[in-house]
């Protein structure tokens, strides 16, 4: 099979950016990921080689490094759950970035709920890219869209944003709601929810209207809605 762009672009860059000894401990990583993709006993190699990155490959370049190995063990839903469980948040990151080229359905979305429930704005960002994008469904996916504006991160970040949003007139509450929070508590309302709310194609609409959806902070313990 042909290797994927995203995998020869990855190479390509490691092997400019890194030196002979990580260019090499990359090499015999990757050969093991082809070689053993399966588990062997409790862990597989490739498992250990993706903790091994950021000492390995330094932290500026530790996330391409996991994300190579990811692709090339081909790992599927389970083993990227088990990765991203046991893993630091840099490697969960890695999952949250792999995981549109390697999950086709929606088997693998518990992974970005989590992401979604954290406040570690880096790992909010991954995970609303292009997985979520497909497989969030709208009530969730606003939740996340919420979650940006609530941690501070750039709405540029949501994969496919202006088609989601397009005449989503739920959404456009819940953020009309949040920004008459944010007035009532003298405090600024972020340009991005504009920018979202425009998206909608709704106008700004009087709070109070009972809106199914509600717009609680996704960052309060457990993320549930009062």
């Amino acid at each position: 099979a042909d290797t994927p762009p995203l995998l020869t672009t990855l190479r390509t860059r490691l092997n400019s950016a890194l030196g002979g000894a990580a260019r090499a401990w990359l090499d015999q990583a990757l050969d093991e990921a082809a070689a053993h993709p399966e588990t062997d006993g409790p862990i597989s190699v490739w498992e250990l080689r993706i903790a091994e990155a950021g000492r390995r490959c330094g932290p500026e370049h530790a996330e391409a490094a996991r994300v190579l190995l990811l692709h090339t063990a081909g790992a599927d839903a389970p083993a990227l759950a088990r990765v991203y469980r046991q893993g630091t948040a840099d490697e969960r990151r890695a999952v949250l970035e792999a995981l549109p080229h390697l999950v086709d359905g929606p088997e693998a979305l518990p992974i970005v709920e989590d992401a979604l429930r954290t406040n570690d704005t880096r790992l909010v960002a991954a995970a609303v890219g292009p997985y979520a994008a497909r497989h969030l469904d709208a009530h969730n996916w606003r939740h996340a869209v919420l979650k940006c504006l609530f941690t501070g991160v750039p709405v540029d970040s949501v994969a496919d944003l202006p088609r989601r949003a397009r005449a989503d007139a739920e959404l456009a509450r819940m953020l009309d709601d949040y920004a008459a929070e944010r007035r009532a508590a003298d405090r600024p309302v972020p340009h991005d929810l504009y920018r979202v709310l425009d998206l909608t194609g709704h106008p700004a609409t009087p709070t109070g209207t009972g809106a199914p959806d509600s717009v609680t902070d996704p960052t309060a313990p457990d993320g549930k809605e009062s």
